[in-house]
């Protein structure tokens, strides 16, 4: 059965990572996917290539998300290339981690614009489509971070926090037309990017989740394909811990 039959979806930063496995999910279930990238066009390309061998229309598109006209650019041009949009999924981010004594203000600055800015931003631009066809889910990914707070991380904390904030705004504004806004908040994801750490570091957090692993980009593809699809349209303004039991 596929949940995603015919709609259509945009995906920010989805050349890697959890948003790659989104888009991957998303097409086996018969979405049609535009996902965004900045930096790393050659793989963004050869992605696309693969995800549009399955069926399904699919588009990368070179967008910083960060930027307000550039997010309604980006609007824009999947309305004309798809037709519509169903469902935004807001993903992009970056992280800065240092202490907050040796943080600098511009890499305070520079986390929450990339990942709290940038939901505000598409979020806005797609609101109006949203609301004349009085139907839409837009998921943001947030952190159990947001939640708990991490030493170390307390700008990507505050941006992850404030998206949690922003998802019950936007929830109470347009659940009367219909447009669902959630959350989801992973815990330990093994990504590109945990392949770079060292195995004993990575094999104690493993350790210290009530599962005894980390989580997969599909595991977080999951949640997000329940909550953008029709089986959850009842659900609005949550928060959906994706993390193996660590906040329990």
């Amino acid at each position: 059965m596929k949940l995603l039959e015919g709609k259509t979806a945009i995906i920010t930063g989805a050349s890697k990572g959890i948003g790659k496995g989104i888009a991957e999910v998303f097409v086996k279930h018969g979405a049609h996917v535009a996902f965004t990238y900045l930096s790393s066009v050659e793989a963004a390309q050869a992605f696309e290539k693969e995800l549009a061998a399955q069926g399904t229309q699919v588009k990368g598109y070179r967008s910083d998300a960060s930027d307000f006209a550039s997010a309604e650019k980006l609007v824009n041009d999947v309305l004309n290339d798809f037709g519509s949009v169903d469902i935004l999924i807001n993903n992009a981010g970056i992280t800065k981690d240092n202490l907050l004594m040796r943080m600098s203000e511009e890499d305070f600055d520079k986390v929450l614009e990339i990942n709290l800015k940038s939901v505000f931003n598409t979020t806005k631009a797609i609101q109006r489509t949203f609301l004349k066809q009085r139907s839409g889910s837009i998921i943001n990914m947030s952190s159990i971070v947001g939640i708990k707070g991490n030493a170390g991380q307390s700008n990507y904390a505050a941006s992850k926090a404030g998206m949690i904030g922003f998802t019950k705004s936007v929830a109470l504004e347009l659940g009367s037309r219909n447009i669902r806004c959630n959350a989801i908040a992973p815990g330990f994801i093994e990504t590109e990017m945990t392949e770079k750490l060292d195995e004993k570091t990575v094999q104690s957090w493993r350790d210290s989740i009530p599962l005894k692993r980390g989580g997969s980009p599909e595991d977080i593809a999951h949640a997000c394909l329940f909550l953008a699809s029709d089986l959850s349209t009842y659900i609005t303004g949550q928060t959906l811990s994706v993390d193996g039991g660590m906040l329990t």
